[in-house]
């Protein structure tokens, strides 16, 4: 695993390899309407479908599902306090936390850093 993708930022492996997270409200993909999906900068893999992005007020790009069987997890505690955080199953690479203050029907949210996804259209 931790397959790093030799393309990627300096900011890129930052967020996905080494516990960063860019700042709120800095991602150009909060504003993607589109319809089309999200996958993982580092390998490609398809992660979520524009049909569950939201609003959440976060500052990041919100998800209230991702497409099934994509993400391991782990609880992290680099706060102070218990997070769940996300990672590709398919490389490792650390795109979010999921927090329960989501929307319905999954009530869920996957909190992701921007710069760890490509969007592509299917327009």
């Amino acid at each position: 695993m931790n397959k790093k993708n030799p393309n990627l930022t300096a900011d890129q492996k930052l967020v996905m390899f080494e516990d960063g997270t860019e700042p709120p409200g800095s991602s150009e993909l909060n504003n993607e309407k589109r319809e089309g999906n999200y996958h993982c900068a580092n390998c490609d893999v398809k992660l979520f479908s524009s049909e569950t992005k939201y609003e959440s007020g976060s500052g990041w790009p919100s998800f209230f599902q991702s497409l099934p069987d994509v993400f391991n997890s782990k609880t992290d505690y680099l706060l102070g306090y218990p997070r769940t955080e996300y990672h590709c199953k398919n490389c490792g690479a650390h795109h979010g936390h999921i927090f329960d203050d989501g929307p319905k029907p999954t009530g869920k949210r996957y909190c992701n850093n921007g710069i760890c996804l490509v969007f592509k259209s299917e327009n």
